[in-house]
């Protein structure tokens, strides 16, 4: 190195050397500056924690609202209430479009998860042009109250919601989120006439379900011995079980969040994150109580008994919850992100009540679900992009659920662009399609075998073994020795409640902290992007989160591996009632003799109305039998009939849905004498026979490119209406051209008064 070379070096050392430490030195002001905006945060989210508490009502909705019914004023009185939500400036609502219920999950959080944001589940529903009804409850219990009691009061609420709108198009949509989901799901079936079409988010309905080495919450009931220690938890909090340990189970399944994620995001955008941080906190911290009848309801019957699915939970009266009674079409949201509501738990209800799709048409039910792959448990509620396009898609088009013909669909959702045929027959910016699907594809998505319903049947005997025992022998004891202040002094106390006090104006040594956070906020100085530091700060927060997510999945897997290896033992099998060989399902509920003889009476009488009617319903038939070759329903064929409905006549969607329903079965039962019974419907006139194949074919062509299978179809209803296959082709043709030069499906039925009216 030459001696010129070597100054020139040492001056590019020092360089780099001045330049590290002047980052080191911004970085060190910039993160102590952030330390204190932290605490400062931490601080506002006490006190925001503590003025939530001193509320009257505390919720976090968005809306304005309107009691309508106080539940502690009802023969029965609860805790929940009936709240109209005011449309807000500019927001239309039609006064008869069917009414919006959301029930909110009382899970340990406060109410007003569905109102949260602007855009939720209320604001979507209000952008369709639906009334809005809220149904809430207070942070603490009516002193007795069950959660039969509850749902007796929700049928009250929504007989009053129906009274309102009495010329409402339908039945109000009832929303239940997570816990409010299966509670909605338990009043329809014991009073099915109430409900129009009911959408569950995130509700967990076959609490055993699930698949090896994922979601293992559903083994905390058989790991912590049973139910005994909710009656333990109840008789500790003097009667009332503290909704912060749901909470707490919550937190338990995301210790990287919980420990770690959640504040580092607040302190490495600190400048930015803190209203969003706290505006989730006011829900997140809202913890409320329930009775110990209630929750030791919930762990017996639904946690670790799994009795819902199966038909075994009673009313005080007697009567079973049959959720097979229930009328009303069935939406199920679940998302294979959701480690709160895995698919399983949501959907395998399904293979629980029903042998097949048959078995489901039978009943007359139609449930359709749809899985996201990644979205979280609260965002099925939140306003996140795919709970708006969901909810947003759903609230459109819940004319179309109501109408579809019993069975199993599967929804799927397309983006609408400029080359989506039929697009001005769309309401959102999604094409919503309802796909048949049968057993098999739910199976598909993971199970239990007959080997897992053993460990859970058997761990759910211990319960009830355990619990005798504590009730016999502990408790006595436990409940003399607990008083009201000490209670108090424990609910008071609990790790999540005591962590919002604690950083609140409560504690004195929070005191400097507002005031230091104001001169650091008057000589902010935060760091550049690219300053080293940040880099090395953003890697060391990723091995935090590796780490806790490593202990979080060796908990698990010993987790697993204990309950399996346990509750799988022949001898503790034997010891609770199960048999350790047998492989029948364990979860069927008894089949009804008498509803099969109403079934096949049911049957017998459509197959006598095969040749009854007219030419609404030889078009309807004709319909449906084209249809079923896509094996899907798609809501541009739907809004195309609608606007028929709407121009000629309106059949009440009562009737229509009666209608499609019946011709539905008709072709189920015997295709071939229904689609041999077509001519005899349709009247003489060529002319009114070919406009109504007309709008068959103008129906399925709003969907879409007409197949192979649709034109064979078609071919079939053109023979039957006595149609010449030419002339119905250059008549389609002919008609397709004017409807893409003028105002689509309207124009081309222009003359379809006596099929529509």
């Amino acid at each position: 190195m030459s001696s010129n070379q070597l100054p020139a070096k040492q001056a590019q050392v020092s360089s780099d050397v001045f330049g590290l430490l002047g980052a080191a030195t911004d970085y060190a002001i910039d993160a102590a500056q952030r330390t204190v905006l932290l605490w400062d945060v931490m601080r506002q989210r006490g006190n925001q924690y503590r003025q939530h508490l001193a509320e009257t009502v505390p919720n976090v909705l968005t809306y304005e609202a309107e009691l309508i019914i106080d539940g502690r004023t009802l023969k029965r009185p609860v805790n929940y209430g009936l709240v109209r939500i005011v449309p807000p400036k500019g927001v239309m609502v039609a006064p008869r479009r069917r009414p919006f219920v959301i029930v909110d999950p009382r899970a340990g959080h406060g109410p007003g998860i569905g109102g949260f944001k602007a855009d939720s589940e209320i604001g979507v529903a209000f952008k369709a042009g639906h009334p809005c009804y809220f149904v809430g409850f207070l942070p603490e219990p009516v002193p007795g109250q069950t959660i039969e009691d509850i749902a007796r009061a929700e049928a009250i609420f929504l007989e009053k919601v129906a009274a309102l709108h009495p010329d409402a198009d339908g039945k109000p949509c009832v929303i239940g989120n997570c816990q409010g989901g299966w509670a909605v799901m338990i009043l329809a079936a014991l009073r099915p006439e109430l409900f129009g079409p009911i959408i569950i988010a995130g509700s967990p309905l076959s609490y055993w379900a699930g698949v090896h080495r994922k979601n293992p919450m559903r083994y905390s009931g058989g790991l912590l011995g049973g139910s005994w220690l909710t009656a333990l938890t109840s008789d500790l909090g003097g009667g009332k079980f503290d909704g912060a340990w749901l909470v707490q189970n919550f937190e338990n399944q995301n210790p990287a969040n919980t420990l770690w994620t959640k504040q580092y995001n607040v302190y490495s955008k600190i400048d930015t994150e803190a209203p969003r941080y706290l505006g989730f906190e006011r829900y997140w911290g809202g913890h409320v109580n329930l009775n110990a009848e209630e929750m030791q309801f919930i762990v017996d019957e639904l946690f670790v008994g799994n009795n819902l699915a199966a038909g075994r939970i009673r009313t005080s009266d007697g009567i079973a919850v049959d959720l097979r009674n229930i009328r009303s079409p069935i939406v199920v949201f679940c998302s294979k992100g959701d480690n709160i509501t895995p698919p399983q738990q949501a959907l395998d209800w399904i293979l629980d009540l029903y042998d097949d799709v048959d078995d489901i048409r039978c009943y007359g039910q139609t449930i359709v679900y749809t899985i996201h792959d990644k979205i979280g448990h609260l965002g099925r509620f939140l306003a996140g992009a795919v709970a708006r396009k969901e909810h947003g898609e759903f609230a459109n088009n819940i004319d179309l659920i109501d109408t579809l013909p019993p069975g199993l669909y599967e929804a799927v959702f397309e983006p609408k662009t400029d080359a989506t045929a039929g697009a001005d027959l769309v309401t959102g910016n999604w094409v919503m399609r309802c796909e048949m699907r049968t057993l098999d594809d739910i199976r598909a998505l993971g199970g239990n075998d007959a080997a897992d319903e053993r460990r859970f049947a058997t761990a759910a005997r211990m319960s009830e073994v355990n619990l005798a025992l504590y009730r016999t022998f502990a408790q006595p004891i436990v409940r003399a020795l607990v008083s009201a202040p000490l209670a108090e002094t424990l609910h008071q106390m609990h790790p999540l409640r005591f962590q919002y006090q604690i950083f609140s104006n409560a504690n004195p040594f929070m005191a400097p902290i507002a005031s230091l956070a104001e001169e650091v906020r008057k000589n902010r100085r935060p760091v550049a992007p690219d300053n080293p530091f940040i880099a090395m700060q953003e890697n060391v927060s990723e091995q935090i989160v590796a780490a806790l997510d490593g202990w979080r999945d060796f908990i698990e897997t010993v987790a697993e591996r204990t309950f399996l290896t346990v509750y799988g033992s022949p001898a503790l099998q034997a010891a609770a009632g199960i048999d350790p060989a047998d492989t029948r399902p364990l979860r069927k509920p008894a089949k009804n003799r008498l509803y099969q003889e109403l079934v096949q009476k049911r049957i017998a009488e459509l197959k006598s109305h095969i040749p009854l009617g007219g030419l609404r319903e030889a078009v309807v038939r004709a319909l449906i039998y084209v249809g079923l070759g896509r094996g899907s329903v798609d809501e541009r064929g739907f809004e195309s009939v609608r606007r028929l409905r709407s121009r000629y006549g309106d059949m009440p969607l009562s009737e229509f849905k009666r209608l499609v329903r019946e011709q539905f079965a008709m072709l189920l039962i015997d295709q071939q004498a229904a689609l041999a019974a077509l001519p005899s419907l349709l009247p003489p006139d060529a002319q009114t026979r070919s406009e109504a194949f007309n709008v068959v074919r103008q129906v399925m062509a709003a969907c879409g490119e007409i197949s192979a299978e649709d034109e064979k179809r078609l071919s079939e209803i053109g023979g039957l209406f006595g149609i010449p296959e030419e002339s119905a082709t250059i008549r389609f043709l002919l008609n397709r051209r004017e409807s893409q030069q003028k105002t689509g499906v309207e124009r081309s039925t222009h003359e379809t008064t006596t099929i529509t009216g």
